[in-house]
């Protein structure tokens, strides 16, 4: 039996731990703010049959949704950054990802047949750039998030030149 899996050699860009850490508080923001709302709207309110201690209590919502939150916001970008990984190695991109569940992807390159860069608001902002890789399996696309801009840009051409080649060979 083999033992368990190598890690990839590479480690996406620090900036990601900026990037998913903006994307953490946003999400944190949006969820108690809809908390909020929703305590703002029962706040004191004497509706028929509802319990009383609701409306008594309803910024306790808001509160526990932030208490609840906040150790995630915390604790998962550089949780993710120490996960997220990837190579080119020979013909196969591998790429592990994922801090509460992990993900191996092994992608060989005579299975690619696009290769996009893409860039979010953020991603621009932080000259950072995702790496997606389309083949011909039923999986359908394989990602790499937070990567610097100009190595998912010589990867993605690396990727397309090695798949051309490799193509060509076949026929």
């Amino acid at each position: 039996m083999r033992g368990p899996l190598r890690d990839p050699a590479l480690r996406v860009s620090r900036r990601a731990v900026v990037l998913w850490l903006i994307e953490a508080i946003t999400g944190f923001v949006l969820l108690v703010g809809a908390a909020a709302g929703v305590a703002l709207w029962v706040d004191g309110a004497d509706w028929p049959g509802a319990a009383g201690w609701l409306s008594h209590h309803a910024w306790t919502l808001p509160a526990a949704v932030g208490a609840v939150l906040l150790p995630f916001v915390v604790v998962e970008p550089p949780l993710r950054y120490a996960v997220h990984r990837w190579e080119l190695s020979g013909d196969v991109l591998y790429a592990r990802s994922g801090w509460l569940s992990r993900e191996w992807v092994f992608v060989p390159v005579s299975r690619i047949q696009t290769v996009d860069t893409a860039q979010g608001w953020y991603e621009r902002v932080l000259r950072l750039a995702t790496l997606r890789v389309r083949t011909a399996s039923h999986a359908g696309s394989s990602t790499i998030i937070g990567l610097d801009d100009h190595v998912a840009g010589r990867l993605a051409e690396e990727l397309a030149r090695r798949a051309e080649q490799l193509r060509d060979d076949a026929t």
